[in-house]
């Protein structure tokens, strides 16, 4: 079997390549991305391209499966370029896998294609998926999940799957996230959990989180499970909610309000204090908490690692720094003293 991985590099790529690589059944896989790594898996190859401008139906020939995952998070600065990217980039892949006779293709969506919804009570895939409007990652998963449904509609045969995964968090992801999310002026001993005694928390700030190598699983079972369609729901427990995050952190939760919390987000990033405009908190305060027994007991799929240890290992591979030979995962690419992180502008791509 011949699997075609899009965005095969970052956090969730190298662990779908890795489980990948762990099934014999998968005979080649291609790793797709704009920079090519040193990092080699078995039976692997890659293969520099933009999902965005080059034409991808040559990559896809004779593929079994194509796995969708790339995206980005920034430039945060421009949004033309991230939906250049993000939505007309994944439509190019869904009409590319259709058009290059691909039987099945998987996309990598998110939490954040749902609207807003509950936190006291999980809900299942059938959930609105218009996403959080402030957002433009929702914004982006909601669009491109309306482009793979027509891509869908007008392609009958083509069996479409799409993950629909919480936070993804592992230690080689580290590096990135830092940079992604928080930036170069964080120190990272900060991260360690007893170092900041108080924790500044709204009541709707409820998240899930998984594993970044169970997300891999999950990929690798969508991939290779004949029966599998339309979406899953991929978390594991236990919900992160405000009360539990303090104690992970070690620190005395304080209730705030959520109006002054994102104000702060706001002023930061329009400051260039920090690369996460505010969206991302709406995203965090609004989206449901998800059900994810469609995905136990249609794929089999069961996380081996709970959210919070996801989570630990997560800031333990930001204060190492850990990371992996590719592009996005490479410890040092912010520069010395993340002084390229600085120069570049926080919030724009590295």
């Amino acid at each position: 079997m011949r699997i075609v991985v899009t965005g095969a590099t970052g956090n969730v790529g190298t662990s779908v390549v890795e489980a990948l690589a762990g099934d014999d059944r998968v005979t080649e896989i291609v790793g797709i991305a704009r920079r090519l790594p040193a990092w080699e898996r078995p039976r692997t190859r890659w293969v520099s391209a933009d999902i965005a401008r080059d034409d991808l139906r040559p990559h896809f020939a004779g593929a079994d499966v194509v796995i969708n995952l790339a995206w980005l998070i920034q430039p945060s600065r421009d949004g033309a370029e991230l939906e250049r990217v993000n939505v007309a980039g994944s439509r190019r892949v869904f009409e590319a896998a259709a058009d290059a006779g691909v039987p099945a293709l998987v996309h990598a969506s998110s939490v954040g294609v749902y609207s807003e919804g509950p936190k006291d009570r999980p809900v299942d895939e059938s959930w609105p998926r218009d996403g959080v409007p402030t957002s433009f990652y929702s914004r982006h998963k909601a669009a491109a999940e309306r482009a793979l449904d027509a891509v869908e509609a007008a392609n009958p045969r083509l069996r479409a799957v799409r993950l629909r995964p919480a936070l993804i968090f592992k230690r080689e992801a580290g590096p990135e996230v830092r940079r992604l999310f928080a930036g170069p002026l964080l120190p990272a001993r900060l991260l360690r959990p007893g170092l900041v005694p108080l924790l500044p928390l709204p009541d709707r700030l409820v998240l899930q989180a998984v594993h970044g190598d169970d997300v891999g699983v999950a990929y690798r079972l969508a991939a290779l499970s004949a029966d599998a369609r339309g979406a899953y729901n991929i978390a594991a427990d236990p919900v992160l909610d405000p009360a539990r995050l303090a104690n992970l952190f070690r620190a005395r939760r304080v209730r705030i309000p959520e109006r002054p919390l994102r104000v702060l987000a706001d002023v930061t990033w329009r400051a260039r204090l920090q690369p996460t405009p505010p969206g991302w908190l709406d995203m965090g305060l609004a989206v449901p908490v998800m059900d994810v027994r469609r995905a136990r007991e249609e794929l089999g799929w069961m996380p081996r690692r709970s959210a919070t240890e996801a989570l630990m290992e997560l800031l333990d591979g930001m204060r190492a720094p850990a990371g992996l030979p590719t592009p996005p995962l490479e410890p040092r690419a912010g520069g010395p003293l993340r002084l390229r992180e600085l120069l570049t502008g926080l919030g724009r791509r590295i």
